[in-house]
């Protein structure tokens, strides 16, 4: 197979890894997906090689990650290097976008980062899976309950490492939540109550921008119990709007 008068691997494999070898056509599919996302053009704009954005990386500092590689990967379309560092460089980034407040060529490693691990989720990578599999929990909370976090997860139990420190939150929180004004506000389950209507137009525009078909992709378990979870919270809205339409009804016919 030639292209453009060099020799190309049809497979590529790493020879210290079990996995097995991808194909070429796995690798241009990849990198067209990256290169076809509105915000590629707009990132990247060449590179003049200089480093700032390197040196000026907080991840870099620590971590097996350079915002330099990143551009010129994409920049010389290495599909093999892309491929690798979707493996794990990528993950790396703390997506600060300090590369791209310094770089004088207007690029964004930051912005190309992020389109990079949309693709990796896309393509189901064995690397995205597992650096979002923590994050199962936390997922299933916010789309069940709209809610991230609530105050009820703050305790010892939950924070040993916070010491003598955990006795400042440590307080009847049931009492201090219902002296905020706010009736939202009035649990500890959840940050704030979220009503059913919200839950549900929420639920929608993660189903409609792909976010949904994302997580099946990455958990599909995951995503099964969420779904069920929306089609009871659907079913509750629908019924609860007949009710309203009954009773409003019921109002116009009495005289």
């Amino acid at each position: 197979m030639e292209h453009a008068g060099t020799r190309v691997q049809q497979y590529i494999g790493d020879p210290v890894s079990d996995a097995p070898p991808v194909e070429r056509a796995k690798l241009e599919e990849i990198f067209a997906d990256i290169q076809g996302d509105l915000r590629f053009d707009h990132e990247l704009n060449g590179c003049l090689n200089c480093g700032i954005c390197t040196a000026t990386c907080p991840s870099a500092h620590y971590y097996d990650y350079s915002p330099r590689e990143i551009v010129q990967l994409l920049w010389t379309e290495n599909l093999e290097g892309i491929y690798d560092a979707m493996q794990e460089k990528i993950w790396a980034c703390a997506q600060c976008y300090t590369c791209a407040a310094r770089c004088p060529f207007g690029n964004s490693p930051g912005g190309l980062v992020m389109v990079m691990r949309e693709v990796a989720i896309k393509h189901g990578m064995e690397s995205a899976k597992n650096v979002l599999r923590p994050f199962s929990r936390v997922m299933l909370k916010l789309i069940s309950t709209g809610n991230q976090l609530a105050p009820d997860m703050i305790n010892k139990e939950g924070f040993p490492d916070w010491g003598p420190n955990i006795s400042k939150v440590d307080a009847p929180l049931a009492i201090l939540r219902k002296a905020i004004p706010m009736p939202t506000l009035h649990t500890t389950k959840t940050a704030w109550e979220v009503n059913l209507k919200t839950s549900v137009e929420l639920y929608t525009i993660w189903e409609e921008t792909g976010v949904l078909g994302s997580l099946k992709t990455i958990d599909k378990n995951l995503h099964d119990v969420i779904a069920d979870i929306m089609e009871e919270k659907r079913d509750e809205l629908e019924e609860w709007l007949e009710e309203q339409a009954e009773e409003q009804q019921a109002t116009h016919l009495q005289p």
